[in-house]
Protein backbone atom coordinates (compact mmCIF):
# COMPACT_ATOMS: atom_id res chain seq x y z
CA UNK A 1 0.00 0.00 0.00
CA UNK A 2 1.44 3.39 -1.05
CA UNK A 3 1.23 6.51 1.25
CA UNK A 4 -1.89 7.40 -0.93
CA UNK A 5 -3.89 4.71 -0.45
CA UNK A 6 -3.30 4.68 3.20
CA UNK A 7 -4.57 8.92 3.44
CA UNK A 8 -7.29 7.79 0.97
CA UNK A 9 -8.23 4.97 3.74
CA UNK A 10 -7.76 7.38 7.01
CA UNK A 11 -10.14 9.79 4.83
CA UNK A 12 -12.16 7.67 4.32
CA UNK A 13 -12.86 6.39 7.83
CA UNK A 14 -13.38 9.86 8.53
CA UNK A 15 -16.72 10.30 6.41
CA UNK A 16 -17.96 7.71 9.04
CA UNK A 17 -16.53 8.89 12.21
CA UNK A 18 -17.15 12.81 11.79
CA UNK A 19 -20.55 12.23 11.57
CA UNK A 20 -21.65 9.83 13.87
CA UNK A 21 -23.27 10.67 17.05
CA UNK A 22 -20.33 11.46 19.31
CA UNK A 23 -19.21 13.97 16.76
CA UNK A 24 -22.23 15.49 16.41
CA UNK A 25 -22.46 16.06 20.61
CA UNK A 26 -18.75 17.15 20.69
CA UNK A 27 -19.65 19.97 18.04
CA UNK A 28 -22.60 21.00 19.54
CA UNK A 29 -20.23 21.35 22.45
CA UNK A 30 -17.68 23.49 20.59
CA UNK A 31 -19.98 25.76 19.08
CA UNK A 32 -21.38 26.76 22.49
CA UNK A 33 -18.19 26.82 23.98
CA UNK A 34 -16.77 29.14 21.23
CA UNK A 35 -19.87 31.39 19.68
CA UNK A 36 -16.56 33.68 18.19
CA UNK A 37 -16.45 30.67 15.62
CA UNK A 38 -20.34 30.68 14.61
CA UNK A 39 -20.34 26.83 14.13
CA UNK A 40 -24.14 26.91 14.15
CA UNK A 41 -24.59 25.66 10.36
CA UNK A 42 -22.33 22.61 11.24
CA UNK A 43 -24.45 19.65 12.25
CA UNK A 44 -20.79 18.09 13.86
CA UNK A 45 -17.69 17.63 13.44
CA UNK A 46 -16.89 16.55 9.74
CA UNK A 47 -18.63 20.08 8.70
CA UNK A 48 -16.19 22.05 11.15
CA UNK A 49 -13.42 20.62 9.60
CA UNK A 50 -14.48 21.27 6.26
CA UNK A 51 -14.18 24.95 7.30
CA UNK A 52 -10.88 24.61 7.99
CA UNK A 53 -9.70 23.68 4.47
CA UNK A 54 -8.48 26.19 1.73
CA UNK A 55 -11.82 26.21 -0.03
CA UNK A 56 -13.89 25.97 3.27
CA UNK A 57 -15.03 29.71 3.02
CA UNK A 58 -13.29 31.11 6.24
CA UNK A 59 -10.34 33.39 6.54
CA UNK A 60 -6.64 32.09 7.51
CA UNK A 61 -7.52 33.74 11.16
CA UNK A 62 -10.64 32.10 11.16
CA UNK A 63 -8.63 28.48 10.58
CA UNK A 64 -6.26 29.14 12.81
CA UNK A 65 -8.78 30.02 15.70
CA UNK A 66 -10.86 26.93 15.12
CA UNK A 67 -7.28 25.02 15.16
CA UNK A 68 -6.89 26.60 18.69
CA UNK A 69 -10.07 25.39 19.46
CA UNK A 70 -10.59 21.84 18.60
CA UNK A 71 -6.66 21.94 20.84
CA UNK A 72 -8.58 23.43 23.85
CA UNK A 73 -11.28 20.56 23.89
CA UNK A 74 -8.97 17.67 22.31
CA UNK A 75 -9.83 15.50 25.78
CA UNK A 76 -12.58 14.45 23.67
CA UNK A 77 -11.92 11.37 21.46
CA UNK A 78 -13.64 12.86 18.74
CA UNK A 79 -12.61 16.12 19.01
CA UNK A 80 -8.91 14.56 18.77
CA UNK A 81 -9.84 12.61 15.69
CA UNK A 82 -10.75 15.70 14.22
CA UNK A 83 -8.02 17.77 14.79
CA UNK A 84 -5.48 15.33 13.59
CA UNK A 85 -7.81 15.03 10.01
CA UNK A 86 -7.45 19.32 9.90
CA UNK A 87 -3.36 18.60 10.57
CA UNK A 88 -3.27 15.84 7.86
CA UNK A 89 -2.22 18.37 4.61
CA UNK A 90 0.31 19.73 6.91
CA UNK A 91 1.30 16.45 8.34
CA UNK A 92 2.22 15.25 4.78
CA UNK A 93 4.28 18.61 3.96
CA UNK A 94 6.21 17.02 7.27
CA UNK A 95 7.15 13.50 5.48
CA UNK A 96 7.65 15.13 2.36
CA UNK A 97 10.50 17.75 4.28
CA UNK A 98 11.58 14.03 5.63
CA UNK A 99 11.78 12.83 2.37
CA UNK A 100 8.76 9.85 3.55
CA UNK A 101 11.84 8.25 5.44
CA UNK A 102 13.65 7.14 2.11
CA UNK A 103 16.50 5.31 2.15
CA UNK A 104 15.30 4.75 6.15
CA UNK A 105 12.42 2.76 5.59
CA UNK A 106 10.61 0.49 3.17
CA UNK A 107 7.78 2.17 2.04
CA UNK A 108 6.11 5.60 2.48
CA UNK A 109 3.55 4.66 3.83
CA UNK A 110 5.21 4.06 6.79
CA UNK A 111 6.05 6.86 7.49
CA UNK A 112 2.81 8.07 6.64
CA UNK A 113 1.80 5.93 8.66
CA UNK A 114 4.04 6.87 12.33
CA UNK A 115 3.43 10.37 12.06
CA UNK A 116 0.06 9.81 12.11
CA UNK A 117 -0.07 7.15 15.13
CA UNK A 118 2.73 10.29 16.90
CA UNK A 119 0.54 13.30 15.62
CA UNK A 120 -2.45 11.60 17.82
CA UNK A 121 0.29 11.24 20.45
CA UNK A 122 0.82 14.76 20.76
CA UNK A 123 -2.64 15.82 20.22
CA UNK A 124 -3.63 13.98 23.68
CA UNK A 125 -0.28 15.62 25.39
CA UNK A 126 -1.48 18.96 24.43
CA UNK A 127 -5.21 18.53 24.74
CA UNK A 128 -6.57 21.32 26.62
CA UNK A 129 -3.71 24.07 25.76
CA UNK A 130 -4.89 27.00 24.62
CA UNK A 131 -2.26 27.81 21.76
CA UNK A 132 -2.58 31.16 19.05
CA UNK A 133 -0.49 29.02 16.23
CA UNK A 134 -1.71 25.83 17.75
CA UNK A 135 -1.21 24.09 13.99
CA UNK A 136 2.09 25.53 13.04
CA UNK A 137 3.29 24.24 16.47
CA UNK A 138 1.74 20.72 16.54
CA UNK A 139 3.41 20.14 12.98
CA UNK A 140 6.61 21.44 14.11
CA UNK A 141 6.73 19.30 17.50
CA UNK A 142 5.55 16.57 14.88
CA UNK A 143 8.71 17.00 12.43
CA UNK A 144 10.67 16.63 15.51
CA UNK A 145 9.40 13.41 16.76
CA UNK A 146 9.13 11.91 13.30
CA UNK A 147 12.76 12.71 12.79
CA UNK A 148 14.03 11.50 16.09
CA UNK A 149 11.75 8.08 14.99
CA UNK A 150 13.86 7.87 11.30
CA UNK A 151 17.33 8.37 13.11
CA UNK A 152 16.70 5.46 15.52
CA UNK A 153 15.40 3.16 12.36
CA UNK A 154 18.67 4.35 10.77
CA UNK A 155 20.90 3.68 13.59
CA UNK A 156 19.01 -0.12 13.56
CA UNK A 157 19.28 -0.45 10.10
CA UNK A 158 22.99 0.12 9.99
CA UNK A 159 23.95 -2.02 12.85
CA UNK A 160 21.93 -4.64 11.44
CA UNK A 161 21.34 -7.74 13.40
CA UNK A 162 23.23 -8.35 16.21
CA UNK A 163 26.92 -10.17 15.96
CA UNK A 164 26.33 -12.79 18.73
CA UNK A 165 29.32 -14.98 17.20
CA UNK A 166 30.70 -15.72 20.96
CA UNK A 167 32.62 -18.49 22.23
CA UNK A 168 31.06 -21.37 23.27
CA UNK A 169 31.89 -20.75 26.62
CA UNK A 170 30.04 -17.56 26.90
CA UNK A 171 26.74 -19.36 25.43
CA UNK A 172 23.74 -18.41 28.08
CA UNK A 173 20.23 -18.60 27.68
CA UNK A 174 19.78 -14.80 27.18
CA UNK A 175 22.12 -14.67 24.60
CA UNK A 176 20.55 -17.55 22.18
CA UNK A 177 17.11 -15.44 23.89
CA UNK A 178 18.65 -12.14 22.08
CA UNK A 179 19.84 -13.61 18.86
CA UNK A 180 16.08 -14.89 18.47
CA UNK A 181 14.80 -11.51 18.72
CA UNK A 182 17.14 -9.72 17.00
CA UNK A 183 15.30 -10.31 13.49
CA UNK A 184 12.16 -9.06 14.93
CA UNK A 185 10.32 -5.93 16.27
CA UNK A 186 12.40 -5.89 18.81
CA UNK A 187 15.55 -5.77 17.37
CA UNK A 188 16.45 -2.52 18.46
CA UNK A 189 15.79 -3.10 22.32
CA UNK A 190 17.82 -6.80 21.73
CA UNK A 191 20.70 -4.54 20.23
CA UNK A 192 20.87 -1.98 23.16
CA UNK A 193 20.00 -5.07 25.77
CA UNK A 194 23.56 -7.46 24.23
CA UNK A 195 25.46 -3.63 24.26
CA UNK A 196 24.34 -3.28 27.75
CA UNK A 197 24.95 -6.50 29.39
CA UNK A 198 27.24 -8.20 27.06
CA UNK A 199 29.67 -5.43 26.32
CA UNK A 200 28.93 -3.19 29.52
CA UNK A 201 28.04 -0.19 27.90
CA UNK A 202 26.77 2.81 29.83
CA UNK A 203 22.87 3.84 29.32
CA UNK A 204 24.21 7.17 28.73
CA UNK A 205 26.35 6.28 26.34
CA UNK A 206 23.59 4.07 24.42
CA UNK A 207 21.17 6.63 24.76
CA UNK A 208 23.26 9.35 22.94
CA UNK A 209 23.71 6.82 20.18
CA UNK A 210 19.95 5.95 20.28
CA UNK A 211 18.82 9.69 19.93
CA UNK A 212 16.63 8.52 23.33
CA UNK A 213 16.70 10.21 27.08
CA UNK A 214 18.18 7.74 29.90
CA UNK A 215 15.62 7.72 31.46
CA UNK A 216 13.48 6.98 28.93
CA UNK A 217 15.50 4.24 27.53
CA UNK A 218 16.04 2.54 30.98
CA UNK A 219 11.93 2.57 31.13
CA UNK A 220 12.19 0.91 28.02
CA UNK A 221 14.56 -1.65 28.41
CA UNK A 222 13.22 -2.75 32.01
CA UNK A 223 10.20 -3.42 30.14
CA UNK A 224 11.49 -5.13 27.25
CA UNK A 225 13.40 -7.97 29.49
CA UNK A 226 10.18 -8.10 31.88
CA UNK A 227 8.25 -9.04 29.13
CA UNK A 228 10.21 -10.98 26.53
CA UNK A 229 13.18 -12.21 28.27
CA UNK A 230 12.56 -13.33 32.01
Amino acid sequence: MNHHDLLSEFRAEWRHAGRDPASRAACRELSAAHPELALEGCRDLFDAVALCESRGGRSVLERAALVRALLEGARSRSVQRALVQTLLPGLVSVCRQLRFGEGIVDEPAETVATAVSLLGELVIDWAGQSRPYAAPDLLSALRGRLRRWLLKEKAAREVGRLDLERPATESSPLLARLSDLAAGPHARLARLTYARVFEGRSLRELAAADHSHPQTLQGELRHFAQHHLL
